[in-house]
């Protein structure tokens, strides 16, 4: 399989949001312990997602919580902007939306 240079790896963008995290949080001047502390996640596991990337979505949502950026997340997933007329009015309908896939 090819991976062009623009996309990247989940490997890389959980790295990428650690080192983020850890900017962040050295940023207020707070020590690991500190964070923990006041996001309600384990030590241990703020330690790994710093060294590995490697977390929990919901702690994750609760060290972004601490660090007031949770409010990051709202665009997470959203779907795409439509490509076609037909598709802004279907996406302006009723806002109902499948309920299962097709595929």
């Amino acid at each position: 399989m090819h991976i062009s240079k623009n996309v990247r790896t989940p490997e890389e963008v959980s790295h990428n949001l650690a080192a983020r995290l850890r900017r962040l949080r050295l940023d207020r001047g707070w020590k690991q312990t500190t964070l923990a502390q006041r996001s309600g996640v384990s030590l241990g596991s703020l330690r790994r997602f710093e060294s590995s990337g490697a977390i929990s979505l919901a702690n994750l949502l609760k060290l972004a919580f601490a660090l007031r950026r949770l409010d990051d997340f709202g665009d997470l997933l959203r779907p795409p902007p439509a490509r076609t007329t037909e598709e802004l009015i279907a996406q302006e309908h009723d806002g109902t939306q499948p309920q299962r896939g097709r595929i």
